[in-house]
């Protein structure tokens, strides 16, 4: 395990606001991290894909219907095939999604 150690330094009321400002147009709540990130980088990336926020809805979701059949299997229920398809159709919807993520990535340069 890595020894880890704090680096303290000081800055003006300004600097703290400009600081703040610029966290907020990243998108950045947690000031340390928001530092550590511009010290080793010197930069970050904020991410505005309206797919992401979908996905996780989706997979919100399918991961919902799969705990509620394993748990219907392992009391000695049944799985229903129209589960089953409405699972199978998120997971498409889900794979098209995440395949417009990784192209408009792709040309992130």
């Amino acid at each position: 395990m890595a020894k880890s150690g704090g680096i303290y330094f000081k800055v003006t009321d300004e600097e703290r606001e400009l600081i703040k400002q610029r966290m907020a147009l990243a998108n950045i709540r947690n000031m340390s991290a928001y530092i550590r990130k511009m010290c080793i980088d010197g930069y970050t990336v904020h991410l505005q894909i309206s797919e992401l926020t979908e996905c996780a809805k989706l997979l919100r979701y399918i991961s919902n219907n799969v705990n509620q059949i394993a748990r219907r299997v392992n009391s000695g229920g049944a799985v229903y095939p129209d589960e089953v398809d409405e699972i199978k159709t998120r997971l498409i919807e889900t794979s098209g999604l995440f395949g417009n993520i990784l192209e408009r990535l792709s040309k992130i340069k």
